[in-house]
């Protein structure tokens, strides 16, 4: 027996244990059909291949724009949200949010993959049908992403009506090219996994090395999509667009799986009930992969549209960043390639593959009880501090740790004290001697202080790691602005120099509002990531609710606040974290003081066009 299909058992999000091999690629008997398959005329369609479009997200003021569109992946809703899920969706919104921040119009893609047998087992077992289990999956990705503060523009479902129309259009598109044929498929299939195995995997008795489970031997009449024909294709894109995938380490190992053989994959089952029907064939349903992919297409139609690919495709394809977890990196950088090329459309501009999280060091998983809950995260601690902390300590397109400790540690350090400190015992002596106004312009302020000078480079420096998709770097730039506030105060030390009145007094008044415009051009570069902090941060330094709203990275530059400004009442904006430890009869002891580890530096990642 052969290995039949690849891995599909956490489909659009698989679970960040599930990493995929180059061996997964096929090698199954077919036995092809003789009758040319039939096929609308209204779907014929040119055979011009589609070329990767290669224009920059970037463009002038008063051009029109195309949308900077990025997507997370679909995650499968088979089980609740998990931590990887939240880790992508976090990752994606501080993009698009930075990219806002550019003035783009931003599309932001995110959704569930709900077709598969492995959705309609977990139903089973729940005592619900496919359709309600998915509405309660899918409600709870809604729900964790408003917790998390994504905002999101598009949440695409793969069950929603008009997604399927647009793939039962795109399968008559690629059925015109000649490139689905119908055949026998034969191999050993683990039903957990929702795949069929290669003999050389599987352990002893044909044991699932993931599930120690027999699979069993399966054959099936299929469809099959002919991913062979786009093997030379796929080679000259990736050699002519390296940055395509990203980072470039990806990027050698999709070429590793193209050079190997490409061979092709089946699009159908027979014996999956839950599923998109095959649009001329109803006796056996689309698989879920190709069926999925398409939703980064169907979110875009508007509502109230015409359905149809190419309105779709006008209302922002091809997307300029598919953001996904490495584990799922073969489906995007090549099967959807050679779909899209399939179809007669644009590929994506780039597919970024990050890495996996891991627990104290360890891989996580339910068996050993080390699984991070994001819901139970982000309402003990807050969103912006789950945020920052995989931002800025995870370098993006690396594995990653999470401890407990290390979170309070760095969140504390960072948010609490380096930048909340700073804004409260600022504010504090405005207040105190200054009757919170601001007594000049910022611009004067700062005048032959180098303080300005070294804002300055931070700012350009956080903006290129925004844009580079360096996003640990970028967090690390914005709070070295709040390290030389913070050197900035102890140096000068304002509070002294109020005592001695006079020109000593005019020039500690002139130092608040320095560290203040700081403070400010803080709020707007660190927004992306902690967008709530920042909304207090402004709101504090005077500023309403639409102003935060309207920002744009240009205000970054320095001068923003103006003499005469009054600042709000001083109060802490980021509450400092306590841990809660149990003593030896499992009662809650008294609050533990978290002491601040010692830092390593974040290596700079290389330049990666977005």
């Amino acid at each position: 027996m052969a290995v039949a299909r690849m891995n599909m058992n956490c489909s659009i999000q698989s679970s960040l244990s599930c990493v995929l091999k180059p061996s997964y690629f096929f090698n199954f008997k077919t036995t092809q059909f003789k009758n040319r398959l039939y096929f609308p005329q209204n779907y014929l369609i040119s055979s011009k291949r589609s070329l990767l479009c290669t224009c920059s997200g970037n463009f002038q003021a008063g051009e029109k724009a195309e949308p900077f569109v990025i997507t997370t992946p679909l995650y499968y809703v088979n089980a609740p949200p998990h931590m990887g899920s939240a880790y992508s969706t976090i990752a994606a919104d501080a993009i698009a949010r930075f990219q806002r921040l550019l003035g783009k119009r931003v599309i932001l893609i995110t959704g569930t993959d709900e077709h598969g047998e492995k959705i309609a087992t977990a139903a089973s077992a729940c005592g619900s049908s496919p359709r309600e289990h998915c509405d309660v999956i899918s409600q709870a990705y809604k729900m964790l992403w408003k917790d998390l503060d994504i905002a999101y523009d598009k949440f695409i479902r793969t069950t929603d009506p008009k997604h399927e129309a647009i793939v039962e259009e795109f399968y008559f598109r690629v059925l015109a090219k000649d490139d689905i044929y119908r055949a026998d498929y034969e191999g050993l299939y683990c039903v957990n996994c929702e795949e069929y195995k290669d003999e050389k995997e599987l352990l002893k008795n044909n044991c699932c090395p993931t599930h120690l489970k027999p699979c069993v031997p399966r054959k099936e009449d299929n469809y099959f999509f002919a991913l062979s024909k786009y093997q030379k294709p796929l080679e000259e894109i990736l050699e002519q667009n390296p940055d395509f995938v990203q980072p470039s380490y990806r990027l050698n190992e999709v070429q590793g799986w193209i050079k190997n053989g490409l061979r092709d994959f089946s699009i159908s089952r027979a014996a999956v009930e839950w599923g998109i029907p095959v649009p001329n064939d109803n006796k056996q349903t689309i698989y879920v992969w190709f069926d999925a992919l398409l939703g980064y297409i169907s979110a875009l139609l508007e509502d109230k549209e015409q359905i149809s690919l190419q309105s779709a495709v006008s209302s922002g394809w091809p997307a300029s960043l598919h953001l996904i977890g490495k584990d799922i990196l073969r489906f995007h950088a090549v099967y959807w390639p050679a779909m899209l090329m399939s179809a007669g459309l644009s590929l994506p501009k780039m597919v970024f593959g990050h890495g996996f999280l891991t627990k104290d060091g360890m891989k996580m998983g339910k068996s050993l009880g080390n699984t991070i809950e994001p819901n139970e995260l982000v309402h003990k601690f807050g969103a912006d501090a789950v945020r920052y902390f995989f931002l800025r300590e995870v370098e993006f397109g690396s594995d990653g740790d999470y401890s407990e400790e290390r979170f309070v540690n760095i969140v504390n350090a960072h948010l609490a004290n380096t930048i909340g400190n700073l804004l409260n015992r600022t504010l504090g002596l405005l207040k105190k001697n200054c009757q919170s106004t601001l007594v000049v312009d910022s611009t004067i302020a700062a005048e032959g202080k180098d303080f300005k000078d070294t804002v300055e480079e931070l700012v350009e420096k956080a903006r290129i790691n925004y844009e580079n998709l360096s996003l640990s770097s970028a967090c690390e730039a914005v709070l070295e602005i709040g390290n030389a506030g913070n050197l900035y105060m102890d140096k000068h030390q304002p509070w002294s120099l109020f005592k001695q009145g006079g020109a000593a007094s005019e020039a500690a008044a002139k130092d608040l509002v320095v560290i203040l415009e700081a403070m400010r051009i803080i709020a707007i570069a660190l927004s992306p990531v902690a967008p709530s902090l920042c909304r207090q941060i402004y709101a504090q330094l005077g500023y309403s609710e639409d102003q935060f709203d309207n920002i744009n990275w240009s205000e970054t530059k320095w001068g923003g606040l103006k003499g005469g400004q009054v600042m709000a009442q001083p109060k802490p904006v980021f509450a400092r974290i306590e841990q809660i430890k149990e003593n030896e009869n499992g009662a809650e002891a008294a609050p533990q003081k978290v002491v601040k580890k010692k830092e390593k530096k974040q290596k700079v990642q290389g330049v990666i066009e977005a």
